[in-house]
Order: structure tokens, then sequence, then C-alpha cells
């Protein structure tokens, strides 16, 4: 029997090292790391989604995104016939976005986000901004691989401006009870891990080698 394909997405502008405590079976299932590249001029976020599609090689796969990657691979699904589409510390449509996410798509307040300041994170790791804030930007400073100022314009526009408003009901969400990012209070039917938050994929690890076979298979 062959191996199931498991391809995993990692979150806006991160590496696809925020998998390396990910393990699962393998004489079960065949891990392949995505990466995000460079938005051609003028992609919108459907043209690519197809383009980073081309990428998948076998049939039926299993698609896992984290965060931002949550939202491609849902997109992706509409140009791959995927075996399970399963997202983590998402949102399946915009309707369970934060109201500060809706605020800023109304106000254009998004065009304002610094962008600069997040590709030249080593800077801000010098300044104190307390025990939490400095751990997060250690975090990002490890994990942070595109460093593009016309990728992270991009990308933060293509999620403020995403515009599924129907859930797809094959999704499956999976999202931490203190999430940040997207608080949970404003998503509907996923699989909660208690305690998790937005980088529960790097610290919630264990859970996610014991439960993500399961739900793969079930």
């Amino acid at each position: 029997m062959s191996k199931i394909p498991v391809y995993l997405m990692p979150g806006l502008a991160a590496s696809s090292s925020i998998f390396e405590r990910i393990v699962l079976p393998d004489d079960v299932f065949e891990i392949v790391l995505l990466e995000w590249e460079i938005p051609l001029d003028n992609e919108n976020l459907a043209e690519y989604a197809r383009r980073i599609t081309k990428k998948i090689i076998h049939p039926n796969p299993v698609l896992i995104g984290v965060s931002f990657g949550g939202i491609l691979v849902q997109e992706m699904a509409r140009f791959v016939d995927a075996r399970k589409v399963i997202i983590i510390s998402s949102v399946k449509t915009n309707l369970e976005f934060p109201r500060r996410m809706k605020v800023a798509k109304t106000t254009k307040a998004y065009k304002l986000i610094p962008t600069n300041l997040i590709a030249n994170v080593e800077s801000l790791t010098k300044f104190s901004f307390g025990t939490k804030i400095n751990q997060r930007l250690k975090l990002y400073e490890k994990f942070l691989r595109i460093r593009d100022k016309r990728y992270l314009d991009w990308a933060v526009e293509q999620v403020i401006l995403w515009d599924r408003t129907v859930v797809d009901e094959n999704v499956i969400h999976i999202h931490g009870d203190t999430d940040d990012v997207f608080p949970i209070k404003y998503i509907q039917n996923c699989i909660v891990v208690k305690g998790g938050t937005h980088v529960m994929i790097l610290n919630k690890f264990k859970w996610f080698n014991e439960n993500l076979p399961k739900i793969i298979l079930e």
C-alpha cells in the first residue's frame, strides 16, 4: 500500500521549519514541505494558489496549512482533488475574522502596516518590549523565511481582502482556545486544542503528533 502524501504549508512568511517537531508514522505517511514564493506582479490569491498547486506531485494529497497557509490550502483545494484539507490556527471564511481585521478592510488601515519592520525583525529584537513580545520576536527571527517587502505587503492584503464567505464543509479546522490572532470566540465548528496559541504548531507538537494521524485517517 502506498503512503498517504501530506503537504504542509506554513503561516505568513514563515519557513516550513515550523513543522520540524511534527512526526507522523513514516510507514503510513509521506510528508512534503511547501514554501512560500514571491508573488508575481498583480497575482491574486487564486492565481497564486494555482501556481503553488503545481508543486503537488501526488494524487489525492492531504493539504495542511497553518494561519495564512490554512487560507492558501483552501484555495489550492479548488485546483486539486485533495483527500483532506486541514487548517490549523486559521479561518474557514472571512466571517471568522476578528473585528479589527474587518475594520482594517473597511478603512484600508492594513496599508499602513510597517512591513519593513517585519522584514527586519532582527533590529526589533534589540529593543525590550517585555518578555512575552521578545519571546515572540525570537520565534519570528528563527522561523521567518521571506523578508521581501513586496511579498509581505501582498500577503497582508490577501488575508484582509479574502472574500470567502461560505464554509467548505469538508475542511477540518483545528484551533487553540487562546489564539490571539484569530480568537476562538469568532470560530465555528473546530477541534479545540486546550491552551493552544496561534503558534501551537510549535509548542503543542505532541498533541499534533498524537492526533493528526487519526484525524487524517478517519
